[in-house]
């Protein structure tokens, strides 16, 4: 693949364009979390040292094809620049004559950061001439940009026929450590699931009760696993549809994989609720007006003991609404068990990573991908259209 050569590849002079996933969370115009602005640092300070002029593209939100104000990416040049150890200039559009003046003005060394590529309709068409328009700032092109690998957009599918391709280290990194944790992980291999729901994951919970030893459940997905074997988890967050559920433990009878569900929780007629307001009990034990939003005690040792067992872990989801200290416990658990447990640890993202990060466990784990439904997609065997492109115009 042309990717391979890139870390050899003499860029001083060169215009590159770098397609990285600054997509962060966003507080009162604020980034309440780093960690993929963090992620996309090395490959630039690799570029910027070696003479490029580096030209970062990103989206942020979903703008839906127009300009939103609240999602101009001038608030990520700052702290990138901090983080690179230099100053970020920010272009006013992503094409068009303000881009490629900015362009223009650019020195050996220097970063530019493009316009959220997404305030144009042709970035999520995947539009030929939007990808053309992109191209022409560039000599040549970069993807370094996990998280939205899953997505034939412009700047991640189209971009690859106008200019020479190559896959970032980032990139790289998580196609690699995905594919050593699917395809030859040390055994046992578990995985713990969490998060909302059942229905946007059927197709991974499927591979992954083949491919592992052994799956623990929690957060909302156990609560619809758990209403489809006919408990009562009253108000709580699960799908509405028991059916993908009822096939799922159908499936459980005769996988690899042993299924873990809860046995206890502690419960609440809030997600505000304080520890006073809150109550453990018996996954028998969940009333009408209850809502299951941690995993029990006795759940969490239950978990811990098979965790502690690992050689390979996969991570995705929390056990309840851990951003709520009255109901962090059981997410914290597990996520200690995890690093406990010395094995080779794969953390999927989103609301896993922020777990990892709040309870201080995220430099003690194997890797944080920076992708979310890319990783979900590439877990369950699909084919990932941003990695299909480089593969595609590399051996053209």
């Amino acid at each position: 693949m042309t990717a391979a050569g890139l870390e050899s590849l003499d860029v001083s002079g060169k215009r590159v364009l770098v397609r990285e996933d600054l997509n962060v969370p966003l507080e009162g115009g604020r980034i309440s979390d780093a960690t993929r602005i963090q992620a996309a640092v090395p490959t630039l300070r690799d570029l910027r040292a070696r003479g490029a002029k580096v030209i970062v593209m990103s989206h942020l939100g979903r703008p839906d094809g127009k300009v939103v104000e609240g999602l101009r990416l001038a608030p990520i040049a700052a702290p990138l620049g901090a983080a690179l150890g230099c100053k970020v200039a920010c272009a006013s559009d992503c094409i068009g004559p303000e881009a490629t003046a900015a362009v223009a003005a650019m020195e050996n060394g220097d970063v530019l950061l493009l316009e959220n590529l997404r305030f144009h309709p042709g970035e999520e068409a995947n539009d030929p001439d939007f990808a053309r328009a992109l191209a022409s700032l560039g000599d040549l092109y970069v993807n370094d940009a996990f998280g939205t690998a899953h997505r034939a957009h412009a700047s991640t599918v189209g971009i690859t026929k106008f200019l020479p391709p190559y896959m970032g280290p980032l990139l790289r990194r998580e196609v690699e450590i995905l594919d050593r944790v699917l395809r030859d992980p040390q055994r046992p291999f578990v995985a713990v699931l969490g998060g909302a729901k059942v229905s946007d994951k059927i197709g991974v919970i499927e591979r992954l009760m083949d491919l592992c030893d052994a799956i623990v459940v929690g957060g909302g997905m156990a609560n619809t696993l758990l209403a489809g074997e006919g408990f009562e988890v009253g108000k709580s967050l699960r799908d509405k549809d028991l059916g993908p559920a009822k096939a799922i433990m159908r499936h459980a009878e005769s996988a690899h994989a042993n299924l873990h569900l809860p046995k206890d929780a502690v419960v609440a007629t809030s997600i505000y609720a304080t520890d006073e307001e809150s109550r453990e009990v018996p996954v028998s034990g969940v009333g009408a007006q209850d809502m299951i939003l941690d995993i029990g005690p006795d759940t969490a040792v239950d978990f811990r003991f098979v965790i502690l067992k690992a050689k390979t872990v996969l991570w995705n989801g929390p056990m309840g609404v851990f951003e709520n200290e009255a109901f962090s416990a059981g997410t914290e658990s597990v996520g200690k068990a995890i690093v406990d447990s010395g094995a080779l640890s794969l953390v999927g993202g989103g609301d896993s990573a922020a777990a990892a990060h709040k309870f201080g466990l995220a430099d003690r784990m194997t890797h944080i991908s920076t992708g979310g439904g890319a990783t979900l997609e590439y877990i369950e065997g699909r084919e990932l259209p941003g990695i299909a492109a480089l593969r595609t115009q590399a051996s053209a």
